[in-house]
């Protein structure tokens, strides 16, 4: 009797477990089906077109910073917009009409077109270590505001830039025959002046770091502006807006300033 009873137990018992793994892979099952349906709508639908010249003129420099500010936002929460490249290239072909550009670092770990959820013809994008100006780095900003229409001018350092780091640290890029290295540091050190922090001034002291990083990106405005009349004319008649940006290697947020 009492081993009957033992095996009733045994035998309830295997229920009960192998029961609530069904329901629960019945469960997953079902919420990865529902995910699948839900992405397969998404991959169904992608983006095919590009921005027009009609849309570019629509838009003011204020609207587009927050259709920006938005994008990051999907890049921060991963949910970046679905494109069909090979109809965007297609279209692109036309002729091309972005709505802003983005003088970023060269560094690798810094995509500009995702960090604002952007695709093919949304965007200019001009990269050069440090994000400083130069002759050519204007001229190009002149041509895709003044010739090409677009309506914002981001100057987008970032968190843990090497080319910063370095040039807080004095580093000797000639020394090692590297001098137009060094003429990029130098053009960086000037951020380093004035600059009040707790500790040690050196690329350790990630306050200071940080500090001279957002220092780098408003000079680099405010160079562009000296060096080219005809965009701080477009910027003063509120037809173009020219502002200093920070990306935040971490989380992925641009900080607009």
């Amino acid at each position: 009797m009492k081993t009957r009873i033992k095996n009733l137990s045994i035998l309830a018992l295997v229920i009960t477990v192998f029961g609530c793994d069904f329901v629960a892979s019945s469960a997953d099952s079902e919420t990865s089906t529902n995910v699948s349906s839900v992405d397969s709508i998404v991959k169904q639908n992608p983006v095919k077109s590009i921005l027009t010249a009609e849309e570019q003129a629509d838009m003011s420099p204020d609207e587009i910073i927050g259709r920006l500010k938005k994008g990051n936002e999907n890049f921060v929460s991963n949910n970046l917009t679905m494109r069909d490249h090979s109809a965007q290239r297609r279209e692109a072909t036309i002729g091309q009409y972005p709505k802003a550009i983005v003088l970023s670092c060269v560094d690798s770990r810094v995509p500009v077109e995702d960090v604002f959820d952007l695709g093919i013809g949304d965007i200019f994008v001009a990269r050069v270590a440090g994000n400083i100006e130069n002759k050519d780095i204007v001229g190009s900003m002149e041509f895709a505001t003044a010739v090409a229409g677009s309506k914002v001018v981001i100057v987008m350092g970032h968190t843990s830039c090497g080319a910063v780091k370095h040039a807080i640290d004095n580093t000797d890029a000639a020394s090692m025959n590297m001098n137009a290295l060094q003429d990029l540091l130098d053009e960086i050190k000037p951020s380093m002046t004035n600059v009040e922090t707790e500790g040690e001034k050196t690329s350790k002291n990630t306050d200071f770091t940080n500090l001279v990083i957002t220092n780098n990106a408003k000079q680099t405005v405010e160079d562009i502006r000296k060096r080219s009349p005809k965009m701080a004319e477009l910027e003063k008649s509120g037809k173009i807006k020219i502002v200093p940006a920070v990306y935040d290697m971490e989380t992925g947020k641009v900080k607009f300033m």
